[in-house]
């Protein structure tokens, strides 16, 4: 179903975020009291009445600001008034109408779009208070007072937001949509690619570090097939998380790859690998995910006819740790080899969703045995009776022995790469569990 829009937004530090989880039922906006916090458009469906909608919380509107962030914060919240439906606007009862929500409001009616005057922060029951009456000022018709924080008066809001809904469209349902979280370390470009990926500026890019910090979903559809690309807060070293919205943030990071199917790890070609760069994929490779690793910025590296070889080279070094990913050097800049980035998304999430019939399985297993050797111990020989594969997204295959411990790790490391080579098993991590049958001991 293709859901209407409903967006929030206001000046900062009104408690837009806060209405938006009650709203939605679940803690997806980072709350905090420090202005400015939510950046990026976040989005969550709500549901009142047996009619359901998108949310979209948005970063507070500055209109007058020049610093950088605050201005593009206030594009961001100007491109989801554009996209919405209807608007909630969320004012602040201890603080009276200000300046800034009048020229907030004045923005809106200018839009054209059905807006919802939310007072917030009235957190005693009964009558409301006198000051409620000063909202009517923003010419928005009928102020609604609201507590964000208990949920007094909000079901009165959405009663009216319901008045303006459009009827919900259906759309067929693609089981075909591979979802992919781009993460990686602070200011690598993980914005910058969403942001060429789908042709706008759908996340907030800018050069200073930690910039994004939600996780927020862009569709794109195109002849690769149809994706959500889900941008994350860049990951830092936990030694490095000092403020607490950061804290929120890399969690947040850490829930798009626990939702996504494939991650796109993006390092910065101009620093090279780092420590962190496999702390983040390392989190990816243990979640089981497809994985591809972008090398970003390639555009501004100086090159010769042997740079990219040797780049790769070390790179393969770097990720010994899962030899399998592929790596695709890119420029979100320039856009190059952004194609190929989709075609190499697409090929590991089909790798790491795929399924071997058990008789091919067991041939391969046969080969590798008969070329080299099970390990032996103490005149007792590793026997592997046969293997089957139980689940995919990750592969995860089991093995039956006659004595788990004799199956060391190099051999499993041996008969993981007959396999990888022998059904291209490119891009994704794969899984072995091994099962005693029949232990061979004397009784």
């Amino acid at each position: 179903m293709v859901l209407p829009v409903v967006a929030v937004v206001g000046r900062p530090n009104v408690g837009k975020s806060t209405l938006f989880n009650k709203l939605i039922g679940q803690r997806l906006s980072i709350v905090e009291d420090t202005p400015g916090v939510t950046r990026d458009r976040i989005y969550g469906k709500c549901e009142w009445l047996g009619r359901e909608f998108m949310l979209v919380d948005t970063g507070g509107i500055e209109p007058e600001s020049n610093d950088i962030i605050l201005s593009q914060m206030r594009r961001q919240s100007e491109l989801a008034i554009t996209s919405a439906n209807v608007i909630i606007l969320v004012t602040d009862i201890k603080s009276g109408v200000t300046s800034t929500d009048m020229e907030v409001a004045q923005m809106l009616l200018k839009s054209g779009k059905p807006v919802v005057l939310c007072v917030n922060k009235v957190d005693n029951v009964g009558e409301p208070p006198m000051e409620l009456y000063e909202f009517y000022n923003l010419g928005l018709g009928e102020p609604f007072p609201v507590s964000s924080v208990h949920g007094h008066g909000t079901g009165d809001m959405l009663d009216e937001v319901l008045k303006y809904l459009p009827d919900v469209t259906e759309e067929e349902d693609d089981e075909e949509t591979v979802k992919v979280a781009v993460i990686g370390k602070p200011n690598v470009g993980k914005s910058s690619m969403i942001n060429r990926i789908c042709g706008e500026e759908r996340v907030i890019v800018s050069d200073i570090a930690g910039t994004t910090r939600d996780a927020t979903d862009t569709d794109i559809e195109n002849e690769f097939g149809k994706f959500v690309f889900i941008d994350t807060a860049g990951i830092r070293r936990k030694s490095k998380v000092l403020e607490s919205v950061e804290k929120y943030s890399v969690l947040r990071a850490y829930m798009a790859v626990d939702r996504a199917d494939v991650a796109v790890i993006v390092i910065d070609a101009t620093v090279g690998f780092t420590e962190q760069d496999s702390k983040v994929a390392g989190y990816a490779h243990e979640k089981g995910k497809a994985c591809v690793v972008a090398v970003n910025k390639w555009d501004a590296l100086e090159k010769d006819g042997k740079t990219m070889n040797e780049f790769r080279k070390k790179l393969e070094g770097d990720f010994s740790f899962m030899s399998y990913v592929p790596f695709v050097f890119v420029s979100a800049k320039t856009g190059l080899r952004i194609d190929k980035l989709f075609e190499m998304i697409r090929y590991v999430k089909e790798k790491n969703s795929i399924r071997i019939a058990t008789g091919k399985l067991n041939e391969v297993l046969a080969y590798a045995t008969q070329r080299v050797q099970p390990p032996s111990d103490k005149g007792r020989r590793l026997k592997i009776y046969y293997m089957t594969q139980v689940s995919t997204n990750p592969p995860s295959f089991v093995f039956f022995v006659n004595r788990a411990e004799l199956f060391h790790f190099s051999y499993q490391r041996y008969i993981e790469n007959q396999i990888r080579e022998t059904f291209s098993l490119d891009g994704t991590p794969i899984v072995f569990k091994i099962r005693e049958r029949d232990r061979d001991d004397v009784k």
